[in-house]
C-alpha cells in the first residue's frame, strides 16, 4: 500500500509548528503517518496541541494502544476520535497485507485495550484483493467491539504517482465516486507533512510553502494557490469528461502519473 519514511521535525520545531497553528485559527487537527504513536515526540505534541485548545484525531494502526501511558494521555487529554485502521479478520491475512509478523495480535491487544478504556473509535476496514473475502468478518468484528466502522475501498495512488495501491484494490468492492463538485483545500483546511512543508491537502502538495522560514504569513498564499492546482489544466485540457470527474484535479495528475 506504499511505504512511508520515518523522519520528521525536531522537538522546538514541532512546538513552533503547532504554534503557527494556534496563531492562525486552526481548531481541528488531525495527526497521522506513518504510524503517529511511534513517534519519540507524539505524546508531548499531542498534549501540547490539546493544551492549545485543538480538538483532535488521530489515524493509527492501533498497535500500541494497549500501552498504559498512551491510555492514560487519552484519557486525560480526551481525542474527538482515534481513526484505527484494520487490515484482515484472521492473523494470516493481518500479517501477510501488513508485512509484520505479530501485526494481527498487537492490533488485536491495542483494540481490547482501548474499547475497554472507552476511547471514541472508528475503525476503517481497508479492503484489498488480498484479504477481501473477510470483508463481511472484518465488520462483524467490528460490531462486536461495538466500534463505528467504514470499509475502505477506493485506493489512491502514493503521493509520489506510485500505482501500487491500485493494483491492491479489490475490484468487486469498488464504489462510485460522485462527480466532484469543488473542494475547500487550501482555503479552510491546509496539510503540513513531518517537515513543516503545507500544502492545500495531503493530496496536492505542488507548491508547498516552509512554515519553518515563512512563519504564519505564508499560509495567506494557500488559497490562490489552491485556485491555481483546481483549473482543469495539464492532462485535463479538451477532455469530453472533465465536467462531470469524479475527482479533483490534483488527484487526477496522480493518476496520470501513476
Amino acid at each position: 500500500l506504499g511505504e512511508r519514511p520515518f523522519s520528521g521535525l525536531g522537538w522546538d520545531d514541532k512546538v513552533r509548528l503547532l504554534d503557527i497553528m494556534r496563531e492562525a485559527g486552526v481548531l481541528w487537527l488531525q495527526i497521522t503517518g506513518g504510524e503517529p504513536t511511534m513517534d519519540p515526540h507524539f505524546q508531548g505534541a499531542y498534549r501540547y496541541a490539546w493544551q492549545a485548545g485543538m480538538v483532535l484525531t488521530i489515524s493509527t494502526n492501533g498497535s500500541l494502544l494497549w500501552r498504559p501511558d498512551l491510555l492514560k494521555l487519552f484519557q486525560d487529554c480526551p481525542p474527538y476520535r482515534l481513526v484505527v485502521s484494520m487490515y484482515g479478520a484472521s492473523e494470516e491475512s493481518f500479517d501477510t497485507l501488513t508485512q509484520r509478523r505479530g501485526a494481527w495480535k498487537a492490533f488485536r491487544r491495542g483494540m481490547d485495550a482501548a474499547c475497554e478504556a472507552g476511547l471514541p473509535l472508528r475503525i476503517n476496514v481497508v479492503v484489498t484483493e488480498d484479504n477481501a473475502s473477510e470483508a463481511d468478518e472484518m465488520a462483524a468484528l467490528a460490531d462486536e467491539w461495538n466500534v463505528e466502522n467504514h470499509a475502505y475501498t477506493n485506493m489512491t495512488p502514493t503521493i509520489y504517482g506510485g500505482g501500487e495501491p491500485l493494483l491492491a484494490q479489490s475490484a468487486a468492492h469498488l464504489r462510485q465516486r460522485k462527480p466532484f463538485a469543488g473542494c475547500n483545500a487550501g482555503h479552510t483546511f491546509f496539510h503540513a507533512d513531518p517537515h513543516a512543508k503545507v500544502s492545500i491537502c495531503k493530496v496536492g502538495r505542488d507548491d508547498q510553502i516552509d512554515l519553518m522560514a515563512e512563519g504564519i504569513d505564508g499560509l495567506t498564499r494557500l488559497g490562490a494557490i489552491a485556485d491555481r492546482l483546481m483549473l482543469r489544466t495539464g492532462g485535463c485540457e479538451g477532455c469530453a469528461l472533465s465536467g462531470t470527474c469524479r475527482v479533483c484535479r490534483p488527484l487526477a495528475k496522480h493518476y496520470q502519473e501513476a
